[in-house]
């Protein structure tokens, strides 16, 4: 495609996809210290004015929304639990028109006690962090003692309706490669959905080795010494996950294989972070700000001119295999999920 992005409609690229997707980050803060993400004495946080306002989330998610063709919004963080206004945020998301899907990724601490509160207001799903069930592992893996308060959010959100629960897991060589059955055994015993996520490298210590990930083949070869995995029928279309029936279904279980099986040429989200940035893909070393437009005064015409303008410059894909990637400057805990 050759044309500039227009005055109206959704957000395309110059590969002709479409974010309809759209990840924004509530918080770069988390209560857990998981070691592929951050050390362990943490990370420098945004400061409280860098921050988005909860009004200005709800702003610009309404542009994206009613001007960008966004039909899906999911927050993340950081740990977006541990933002205050989330229950009001998730509130007036829902209240808007047309109304978009909405969900969560979490690392669940927490959820159990405010899920029958997003759940009203308007939360339609969770997705929950959980690497590991032996709780040794979990604190060493997190730096914190808290995989009970996991299982209790887990939990809380199936009670709450916040169905379907999925549980999202990274394998980590000689750590936890060998939890896949267990993980899987423990989502359908539950009526959980599992999704084992490939290493990626967004670690704010830049330590991302590839030769230590566990490949998304190597994660199906361990299902397959407790089940039977075929090829799930249903058409997968932008789903981050390829999934499989399980002993011939209806369970499925889904492998996010990011860096072996890239699925960029279908990809259809864009990301807000929690200061205001636009970034077109979670491996993009560019960013395009909202934030300050908006605080200048912007209206929601501009707001949306410039978002169309940062999402016409996606690239064709991460480039992870190229030997000229550049591991993005920011953490996955300061991008969003």
């Amino acid at each position: 495609m050759s044309a500039a992005p227009g005055t109206n409609g959704v957000l395309v690229d110059r590969y002709g996809r479409v974010a309809r997707d759209l990840r924004v980050s509530l918080t770069d803060k988390c209560n857990l210290r998981c070691t592929y993400c951050m050390p362990a004495e943490g990370l420098p946080w945004l400061a409280g004015p860098e921050l988005l306002t909860d009004e200005e989330i709800v702003r610009l998610v309404r542009v994206a929304v009613e001007r960008l063709g966004v039909t899906e919004v999911r927050f993340t963080g950081g740990e977006p639990l541990i933002r205050p206004g989330l229950v009001g945020i998730v509130t007036a998301v829902a209240a808007l028109q047309p109304r978009p899907r909405i969900s969560l990724t979490t690392n669940g601490i927490g959820l159990d006690r405010v899920a029958p509160a997003l759940s009203a207001a308007g939360l339609d799903r969770v997705n929950v962090s959980l690497d590991t069930l032996d709780a040794d592992r979990f604190t060493r893996l997190t730096r914190r003692p808290r995989l009970d308060a996991v299982l209790a959010g887990l939990a809380g959100a199936a009670a709450a309706g916040l169905r379907p629960v999925k549980i999202n897991s990274v394998l980590m060589r000689g750590v936890n490669e060998d939890e896949a059955p267990a993980l899987l055994r423990f989502a359908l015993d539950h009526d959980y959905q599992l999704r084992i996520i490939e290493q990626m490298p967004l670690d704010a210590q830049h330590g991302w080795d590839r030769s230590t990930m566990v490949t998304a083949e190597e994660i199906l070869t361990s299902l397959r010494t407790a089940f039977d995995l075929s090829p799930d029928p249903a058409e997968r279309g932008a789903a981050p996950a390829e999934t499989w029936l399980v002993d011939g279904g209806p369970a499925r279980v889904g492998v996010i294989a990011s860096v072996t099986r890239p699925f960029c040429g279908d990809c259809d989200r864009t990301r807000l972070t929690a200061d205001g940035q636009v970034r077109a893909c979670l491996f993009a070393t560019e960013e395009s700000d909202l934030r300050a437009a908006l605080r200048t005064g912007a209206d929601d015409d501009e707001l949306a001119r410039r978002w169309r303008t940062a999402m016409w410059g996606k690239r064709a894909g991460h480039g992870i295999d190229d030997p000229t990637f550049l591991q993005p400057t920011r953490p996955m805990s300061a991008i969003g999920g």
